[in-house]
């Protein structure tokens, strides 16, 4: 999948490389001024969706990357599974070096809701600290709590409670 993406990325760049101007046969401005010498998202260089997924977009991490780690109750530590989603969501944003994230930590809806913001936040802050640790610059990482305000699963049940107990990374 890897190997595609970087494929797929070399060919866009050729094709941009081999425009005798800044604009393309469509008439679309293809130079990179203003960039400040960052990458660019798939999206932004003009590439094609693989598979219907644009690449570098909030749905290419969802379906190939994962968007969200989970937490065990009344707890901020990430488990093995969470780290080796961070570790593929950190080697994603290094392909796509323009993207920036928002981090929003969640809690069930059991306790109050100023200790569920506050563990949604130092869920966020585990989460934005692992992905720092991976190579990650920091000033692509915003993080939020949304405490039980959001739950992905309405509902009063163990099972519900499990899947509300998480953080999700989502493309700005």
């Amino acid at each position: 999948m890897i190997f595609r993406n970087l494929l797929l990325m070399s060919v866009a760049l050729v094709t941009l490389s081999a425009c005798s101007s800044d604009e393309d046969a469509a008439g679309m401005d293809t130079s990179m001024s203003g960039m400040n010498g960052t990458e660019l998202a798939g999206s932004e260089m003009g590439m094609a969706p693989v598979n219907g997924v644009m690449p570098g977009t909030q749905q290419d991490l969802v379906v190939n990357v994962g968007d969200r780690v989970f937490f065990g109750y009344d707890q901020s530590e990430l488990s093995f599974e969470a780290r080796t989603t961070l570790e593929r969501q950190a080697t994603w944003m290094k392909q796509y070096a323009a993207v920036t994230v928002t981090i929003e930590g969640h809690a069930d809806e059991r306790g109050t809701r100023e200790y569920n913001l506050a563990l949604g936040e130092r869920r966020a802050s585990s989460v934005r600290s692992y992905l720092m640790s991976l190579g990650v610059d920091a000033s692509r990482i915003n993080t939020i709590s949304y405490g039980k305000e959001r739950p992905a699963v309405p509902e009063s049940t163990a099972a519900a409670w499990s899947q509300n107990r998480r953080s999700v990374t989502v493309v700005n």
